[in-house]
């Protein structure tokens, strides 16, 4: 007749925050096959979830306008991904264009790469070999909006480039970027005018 946990208090949720310092992507970068590189580089400069990246067909990439489109995406909507010039060089330069419908492709075969097969043989060891600690594949998304908030992005924007669906989400980077605090008090200050 009643809910019995009613009155319980929940515990509040722990968000793990996991991004690569500049030292830890060099390592990674030196432990990685060499031409599997750009996949990880298109991930810290998109900030794509795992099946976005992977599940990319390359007429969702339109050059002209530098824009990814993400058909479906998490939330159940369509998002648009901005490239910059990065992305951009990397992506005219993937083996599978021109050769494949899909972005990410198996070189044998054509079709999209396996993601778990490619997380087991070829990101894991990879992992190891650069010594990186609890460190996973969805940890380069958090690469991306962590560097954003530090170079002082607005979290409206980050939200938006994210593809989160409340600005909550996004709000758990705030930490990262304390000078961004500190520029908003020192804006306070009343600055000498010419009269």
């Amino acid at each position: 007749e009643h809910n019995p946990v009613r009155g319980i208090k929940m515990f509040k949720e722990q968000h793990r925050i996991r991004f690569l310092s500049d030292e830890e992507e060099k390592s990674l970068r030196e432990a990685f096959p060499h031409d599997l590189w750009p996949w990880v580089e298109i991930a810290m400069n998109t900030g794509m979830r795992r099946a976005e990246q992977f599940g990319l067909r390359w007429h969702n990439i339109n050059f002209q306008t530098r824009t990814i489109t993400i058909p479906l995406s998490k939330s159940g909507e369509m998002r648009h991904i901005p490239m910059n010039d990065r992305v951009i060089e990397l992506l005219r330069n993937m083996p599978s264009r021109m050769k494949s419908s899909w972005v990410f492709a198996n070189s044998k075969s054509k079709e999209p790469m396996d993601i778990r097969n490619f997380i087991q043989r070829v990101f894991l060891p990879a992992i190891k070999e650069a010594n990186l600690e609890d460190f996973h594949w969805h940890d380069l998304r958090h690469t991306f909006a962590s560097r954003l908030v530090m170079a002082g992005v607005d979290l409206r924007t980050v939200q938006e480039l994210m593809g989160h669906k409340s600005i909550a989400m996004t709000m758990k980077y705030t930490h990262l970027s304390p000078g961004h605090k500190m520029d908003a008090v020192q804006c306070l200050i009343a600055k000498p005018t010419d009269t």
